[in-house]
């Protein structure tokens, strides 16, 4: 009985290491925002589960900052940040936030520009 009950816990944890413990693959965005704004998303965010989202985010053009935002499609219409979840104050200069992932639900991500006029890239990643 003891060699059964180890057999089977043995077959268990490797189950866990092969399904489980897989690296989490990012997703990285590279864009330029021109007119002062730059949808992220195609739909909102449609997440209810507590996980924890790791996103950076670097402004890679010198003299420009942008701030990366979640909120409803009005407030990207409007060019208004609900809320900042981060911001970059040039190349360089890569921030991380870590965020629950069910906080975001139902919002828009977004990227406005804060400081600058000139066309400014940038580049997302999310994990």
């Amino acid at each position: 009985m003891l060699n059964r009950n180890l057999f089977t816990t043995m077959v268990c944890a490797v189950a866990l290491v092969f399904t489980g413990a897989r690296k989490a693959e990012a997703l990285t965005i590279t864009g330029t925002v021109g007119s002062g704004k730059y949808l992220l998303t195609g739909s909102a965010v449609n997440v209810t589960t507590n996980a924890v989202f790791k996103i950076s985010f670097e402004t890679t053009t010198a003299g420009e900052n942008l701030a990366l935002c979640a909120g409803s499609i009005s407030d990207f219409s409007a060019g208004h940040c609900t809320t900042q979840l981060n911001d970059s104050g040039g190349p360089g200069f890569t921030f991380l936030t870590i965020v629950d992932a069910a906080s975001l639900n139902g919002k828009q991500l977004y990227i406005i520009r804060t400081v600058g006029i000139n066309a400014a890239s940038f580049s997302f990643t999310i994990e």
